[in-house]
């Protein structure tokens, strides 16, 4: 009996079963189907390859098993590339054809507890490792389904470490040991993959332990080293379309579950205006990450962000030179992720805008 023929009929007990098939229910069934035609060696890599193909992310998982890689994209069949702290790199996996990557796709949103079909055709998920998935298929693009994952951080980084490594310079390192200690309120920016979370992650291992970090967030990708930390996960509608949980909702829960900080893992919507009233009531030492080109930006993508939850200009602006007092910027180098810059928010006559007081 061959890997192929063991592996089909797993596939087919697992189509028979009426719950849910995790790794450890796949090895199980790999033991039955081959008993003893093979030797212990050969049955653990018979058993990984199983699980890889059944519940895993088939030829991806080795992919995102390998140290280093933040992201695994497929833009086709022969087109799969890693990201690594070198940048992008192409690698040897193929598929076989588009059908095989749709294939893929539409198990890991399955995986995920979502819908990916031509009525729906791309998905936004979590899968229960941790690592985030997005895929889209035609003919919303063209040629082949494309897949994109997150891959969740394996270990957490100390502000010493960070230092050491230099992803931040030492004479900015005092600056946001400051911003702690202080209980400033601020925000890390920086464009996709840069180290935004990372960052955040490490600065939060700074807070004191007596105090109480709530965090909100789409995925649970921060993880700081902290004592004291509540989760609060937002949820996406189900293929009904119902039963949504929104970051704003998740931000208004926070308050009322006595924070001492408020963090916001990525601003992107119009959590925005409930997170600054927050932090102009008393609830100081408040933070999050937002994308931003630089930090002179942040206003304008505030401003943005604000207008969905329906603060006018003047407000968003008054909210925001009262409410928060830095903006830390992290950008992405040929040799690796640093913080260039740090700013502060100053109140104008009309708007508010932010100074650079640090740049490297």
């Amino acid at each position: 009996m061959n890997i192929d023929m063991i592996v089909d009929r797993v596939r087919t007990r697992l189509a028979n079963l009426d719950e849910p098939a995790g790794r450890a229910r796949v090895a199980e069934l790999v033991r039955l189907e081959a008993g003893a035609l093979i030797d212990d060696a050969d049955l653990f890599a018979l058993i990984r390859s199983a699980e890889d193909e059944l519940v895993g992310a088939g030829p991806l998982e080795p992919l995102l098993r390998q140290p280093g890689v933040t992201d695994v994209l497929v833009n086709g069949p022969d087109q799969v590339w890693v990201d690594t702290p070198a940048g992008l790199e192409r690698s040897e996996v193929c598929f076989a054809d588009a059908a095989a990557v749709r294939r893929l796709a539409q198990r890991l949103a399955v995986m995920a507890g979502r819908r990916l079909d031509d009525a729906t055709p791309w998905v936004d998920a979590t899968l229960p490792d941790g690592s985030r998935l997005h895929a889209v298929l035609p003919p919303i693009t063209p040629d082949c389904p494309c897949i994109c994952l997150r891959v969740l951080g394996r270990r957490r980084f100390s502000f010493a470490e960070l230092v050491d490594g230099g992803t931040i310079p030492r004479p900015a390192a005092a600056m946001l040991e400051a911003l702690i200690a202080e209980r400033r309120s601020f925000l890390v920016t920086g464009g996709t993959g840069s180290g935004k979370t990372t960052l955040l992650a490490a600065l939060l291992s700074l807070v004191p332990d007596h105090e109480r970090l709530v965090l909100v967030e789409d995925a649970p990708e921060l993880s700081p080293t902290h004592p004291h930390v509540v989760h609060l996960l937002a949820r996406p509608a189900n293929v009904e379309g119902a039963g949504a949980v929104t970051l704003r909702d998740l931000v208004r829960q926070a308050l009322r579950m006595r924070p001492d900080r408020v963090v916001v893992g990525e601003v992107r919507g119009a959590e925005v205006a409930d997170l600054l009233c927050a932090l102009n009531t008393g609830h100081d030492g408040g933070c999050g990450t937002v994308h931003a080109n630089s930090p002179a930006e942040v206003p304008a993508r505030l401003e943005a962000l604000a207008a969905m939850g329906g603060l006018d200009r003047g407000a968003v602006h008054s909210q925001m030179a009262a409410g928060l007092d830095a903006v830390v910027h992290v950008t992405r180098t040929s040799t690796g992720r640093m913080v260039t810059q740090i700013a502060e928010f100053v109140r104008g006559d009309s708007a508010s805008r932010v100074r650079p007081v640090w740049t490297w």
